[in-house]
Order: C-alpha cells, then structure tokens, then sequence
C-alpha cells in the first residue's frame, strides 16, 4: 500500500479558448470539469498502474459525491475530510495554440480542528502503508513546517517518504532529509537560488540535494525529461512527444510512476522510465492528472534513458 496525503483537494476546470486575451470577454469552445489537487493526480495514477493506494484530502458537501465516487471508480481508498467551506478550484485555460495558464485557487482556511482531522487520516495511513507520498500545497492554517515534521514521523516508523511541493513548505522538509523529492525546473531554482536550465544544471541540482540528504533526487525539466540520482550514479529520462494535449498534471503522475517503481523494487533506470512515461501519458490525454495503464506500457518503450557522469 501507497499512502499519499494531498491534503489541498481541488476541482480542477479545464478550458479550451480560441485565444485568452486579458481584458477582454472571451468563450470557451469546451470546459471539463474534474477532481484535482496534485496529491490526488498521483494516487489515481497510482492506483491506474495496479498498485493500491490510500489518499487523505479535504473534501465538501458540494463535490463529495463527485470526488468519492470518482476515487471509488478508480481503485482509490479516499479519506476525505469533510470541511464547511469550499474546496479550492482551480483553472487551466488552453488557446488555440495549445498554451495553458493556470489560476490556481487559494481554497480555505482550516481550524485547529480540521488541521488536527487530517493529520490523524494521515497518521493512520502511514500505518498502513509501506511509502509515504506528500504532494502538493498545504490548506491555509498549517505553519509551513508541517511536512517536515511529517517527513520526521514517517522515518521514525522506518518508511520512506517522497515529497513534492514548493515553497517554504518545500524549504522546511528538504531538512528532514525525506527520501526523494521532486521539484520542477522553477522549484529546484528558488529551492538552491540558481538557474537550473538544462540537464547538466539539473545534473548539478540533484548533486547538490544529495549532499543534503535526499538520497534520490529527481528534478523534472519539462520537454526535456527528468533527472534522478540515487547512490550508484545519475540518470536522465525523455521521451518526445508529436502532440501534447494537456499537460497540466504531468509532473504528479511522474511521481506517482516513480513512486511505483521504488514500491516495486525496481531499478532507478526502470523506475525514471516508468516515471517519464506516466508524465507523457498524461499529456496524450484531455483529462488533467490522469493516465490509463495501457497508454503508458505503450510509452515505455519509446522513453530514452541514459547514464550521466559528473
């Protein structure tokens, strides 16, 4: 079993534009509407990939039966905890050109109570669970220590745990030596205060996380793939895609294939393989955050992996 705890849920709303002009009034030629928040991109991506997995997230009266349905439908043991406010919405507006911003919601502000729910769904998935995943930006209310102190917890219990946020949030775990993480090109910059613009840099960046205690780093480039480091060396995935569709997402399920791979024993080579072809499948699809199994058996073969030197 996989824990992840993606605490921040969201509803995600995808919208095509023929073009996004600010200012101006603009109409959707289409809108899809989904469960979201990074946490739950990687359980259900997770879970795609025949693995069981458990996600612990806030959730509200107006979307409950969306979100748990949807969790139930895709082999996701969800522990929602249910708050009065609203959960966050969040934005993707594609123009005809196929690019995408993002307008991500802030979402609510937790009581003391609420905090304390979630972080005891939480403790009693860890039980459970053989790897830890903590995904995405913590719920107005948590001091920015808590993962942190979570990545502390779950090391005192003998597990592993993989985390990927940013931020101050990102900042306060990276000292508690979690296993992995995974920041992005512009999270691994303002993490060491640098550029980190191409594979040599990430190469570099993963070095330097490594002498920091993450004992597998893994920064994600974008077009230009990923990079992981474990003790026996440095590897660099990629695959190139003919059409992108969607890539809002491609990161979290990255993590949930290389999640995945360490559940499986398998090598970084294989894991980082794994990895790069979730995040690329996800990009194939319209829907954000989300991967079908067979799409990305169908990838695996086409991703292009190669050992580094430093």
């Amino acid at each position: 079993m996989i824990a992840v705890a993606g605490f921040n849920t969201a509803i995600d709303r995808f919208i095509r534009l023929d073009a996004l002009r600010p200012g101006e009034v603009s109409r959707a030629l289409g809108e899809q509407v989904y469960p979201g928040g990074k946490g739950l991109h990687v359980a259900q991506t997770i879970a795609a990939l025949g693995e069981r997995v458990q996600l612990v997230g806030l959730i509200d009266a107006a979307h409950r039966n969306l979100i748990a349905r949807r969790m139930s439908e895709r082999g996701v043991l969800f522990h929602g905890v249910e708050i009065t406010d609203s959960i966050r919405n969040c934005l993707a507006l594609q123009d005809a050109n196929g690019q995408i911003t993002e307008i991500l919601g802030q979402g609510p502000l937790l009581s003391q109570a609420q905090q304390a729910a979630l972080l005891l769904d939480f403790r009693r998935s860890v039980d459970e669970s053989e790897l830890v995943v903590l995904s995405g930006s913590l719920p107005r209310g948590f001091p920015p220590t808590t993962y942190a102190k979570l990545v502390t917890q779950v090391h005192g219990v003998g597990k592993r745990c993989l985390v990927d946020a940013s931020g101050m949030a990102m900042q306060n775990a990276l000292q508690s030596q979690p296993f992995l993480i995974k920041p992005n090109r512009d999270e691994i910059a303002e993490l060491l205060g640098h550029p980190v613009d191409d594979v040599a840099a990430a190469v570099g960046a993963a070095a330097q996380l490594q002498r920091r205690g993450v004992a597998m780093p893994v920064v994600s480039m974008g077009a230009l793939g990923a990079v992981a480091a474990d003790a026996d060396g440095y590897w660099h995935a990629e695959l190139t895609l003919d059409e992108v569709r969607n890539s809002v997402g491609s990161g979290d399920c990255l993590l949930a294939g290389i999640a995945v791979g360490i559940k499986r024993g398998m090598s970084l080579e294989q894991t980082l393989r794994l990895g790069v072809a979730c995040g690329a499948a996800t990009a194939l699809a319209e829907e954000t955050g989300f991967v079908e199994r067979r799409t990305v058996e169908a990838l695996l073969p086409r991703v292009r992996v190669q050992r580094l030197t430093i």
